[in-house]
């Protein structure tokens, strides 16, 4: 069984992923969906395993990169910050191009609001924001992900304490 930790959007504010770690270690890896606004390194150091993270639309000296395609544990992954596909109006041309790398899940942050979408044959994914949430109750929000060798995905859907 393989745990992921999946945050987004934390905007150069630490702390709270700080307490969202120390909830859930130990941790096999941590997926990062952008806006870090030059917190990567110490994002690294902190999560103490293989973290895989892009590039949003406030990293602007950055060499992280825009998107990653991912494959842990047989599942197959496209990571994006989403600005580029339209993701505050909705999400049918970022389905359409997780579709078209024959992801599995496709995770994505940019509108600090979590989603958790089936469609068919691909789950579109998004933790929220650990740091400006916009959904009602504007409660900071991540998410954890648990991937079988059997490629079962499990996601827990987490409010920050």
């Amino acid at each position: 069984m393989m745990k992921i930790l999946i945050v987004s959007d934390t905007h150069g504010h630490t702390e709270n992923l700080e307490r969202a770690l120390g909830q859930e270690k130990p941790i096999d890896a941590l997926i990062h969906c952008g806006d870090l606004e030059g917190s990567e390194d110490y994002i690294e150091a902190l999560a103490e395993c293989p973290c895989y993270m892009v590039a949003g639309n406030n990293d602007w000296f950055t060499d992280l990169d825009r998107e990653l395609e991912v494959e842990l544990e047989g599942t197959k992954f496209l990571i994006t910050h989403g600005h580029n596909y339209g993701v505050s109006m909705n999400f049918s041309y970022l389905l359409e191009e997780g579709r078209s790398r024959e992801a599995d899940v496709v995770l994505f942050g940019h509108i600090h609001r979590p989603v958790l979408e089936e469609y068919g044959d691909i789950i579109l994914a998004n933790p929220g924001s650990l740091s400006y949430p916009r959904q009602r109750g504007r409660k900071p929000t991540y998410l954890v992900m648990e991937i079988d060798k059997n490629k079962k995905i499990r996601f827990f859907e987490k409010i920050l304490n």
